[in-house]
């Protein structure tokens, strides 16, 4: 690898720390950064989910005044986004590589379209606190979140925050705080597994994993300062131009 390609890689994992935080869409900017050094996909796909882990490490460690008494509620929560964090490790271990590069833009396409759609976090956080819906399900809706978290992820954060805002009607800081949570717990049992039974590009995670570290350490000031919903649109907009991309990519 070349320096150029380490910086190229820095860059990204800082850029897609800071996606991810505005918009839940790290991989947007992180997953065509280790395409573009010449991973084969599932390569690129295990190589990103090792280095988001320390996205999860830098924002759980900047969150913490967020996270000040949610440590009951959240730790049921953990086990779902632990387990589903492992069967969407095992349904990427079981797919097959040209099967996986065929799905990946129908994924990003439709999470890009999921931001594109959503509705402000604050008014879902409004919306929770008038409605005050029953939080029975929200360790169902964690696990099959975590399952795509594990698997591939774009997005993930994206419904897991709206879920929560609605289901506990929490403010956005606090709700974005148990999000990183979350999906910390689902990404680390994914990385044992691809570290164990799959091929991770280790040189090309350690720049990755440091910039999303520095990203996910600035992302949680962003979102205490900035409603970013303009932001969001531009990140979907962009997402649903990779998604074309690699769709010729893969169908051409």
């Amino acid at each position: 690898m070349s320096w150029v390609e380490w910086v190229l890689l820095l860059v990204a994992g800082v850029g897609g720390g800071l996606t991810g935080s505005i918009a839940g869409l790290a991989s947007l900017v992180s997953y065509p950064a280790l395409l573009a050094a010449g991973l084969p996909p599932v390569t690129a796909n295990v190589t990103n989910t090792v280095a988001l882990v320390f996205n999860g490490v830098g924002s759980v460690s900047a969150s913490r005044p967020e996270l000040v008494g949610q440590g009951r509620r959240l730790l049921p929560l953990a086990v779902a986004a632990l387990l589903g964090g492992v069967t969407g490790t095992v349904l990427l271990l079981v797919t097959p590589a040209g099967g996986f590069e065929r799905i990946v833009p129908f994924l990003i396409a439709g999470a890009s379209v999921a931001i594109l759609v959503q509705r402000p976090p604050r008014e879902l956080a409004a919306e929770g606190r008038r409605g005050r819906r029953s939080q029975a399900w929200l360790g169902v809706g964690v696990y099959v979140i975590a399952i795509y978290g594990g698997y591939f992820g774009a997005a993930a954060g994206v419904l897991m925050l709206a879920m929560f805002l609605l289901a506990t009607g929490t403010t956005v800081p606090r709700g974005n705080a148990a999000k990183n949570v979350l999906l910390l717990v689902a990404n680390l049992v994914a990385a044992v597994g691809y570290a164990l039974f799959a091929d991770v590009a280790w040189a090309e995670m350690l720049p990755l994993a440091i910039g999303f570290f520095v990203g996910g350490r600035l992302g949680p000031r962003v979102v205490r300062r900035v409603d970013g919903t303009w932001l969001r649109r531009v990140i979907a907009v962009l997402g649903i131009g990779l998604a074309v991309k690699l769709g010729f990519d893969a169908f051409g």
